[in-house]
């Protein structure tokens, strides 16, 4: 099945979201968190199910910029230095579909990590 392309792609920074619009104003918005845990990258999914990275601590990544790749995909600039991996067309479509059962799993497996969404930081204190 070939999904169907946007006709427009919006990002929200405030609300670290993208928005993919299609014909008919029919209109999605994914969290940039979701897109990076879900990056179709070699370095996320690796070359099987049992060589995929969870990704963690990811709950505040945005986006550097988006770039079309060809007329089939777009690649995401992630602000925490991602940027492999493009989301075709058709990997969108299926993030859309999946998001519910996609984002249940993923939280389940951090659970199971005893992991967080929440990013690792060091307190600074000024002087």
């Amino acid at each position: 099945m070939t999904a169907p392309i946007p006709i427009k792609v919006h990002y929200h920074k405030h609300e670290r979201e993208l928005e993919l619009t299609y014909a008919e104003d029919e209109s999605y918005r994914l969290s940039v968190e979701y897109l990076r845990v879900f990056s179709p990258s070699a370095e996320v999914r690796g070359h099987g199910p049992d060589t995929a990275t969870l990704q963690v601590g990811k709950k505040d990544v945005g986006l550097k910029d988006i770039s079309r790749a060809g007329r089939y995909a777009l690649k995401l600039h992630f602000d925490d230095g991602h940027d492999s991996g493009l989301f075709s067309w058709d990997y969108l479509h299926d993030l859309i579909r999946d998001r519910e059962a996609n984002w249940a799993d993923y939280l389940k497996r951090l659970e199971q990590a005893g992991a967080s969404r929440e990013p690792l930081s060091i307190e600074i204190k000024q002087l």
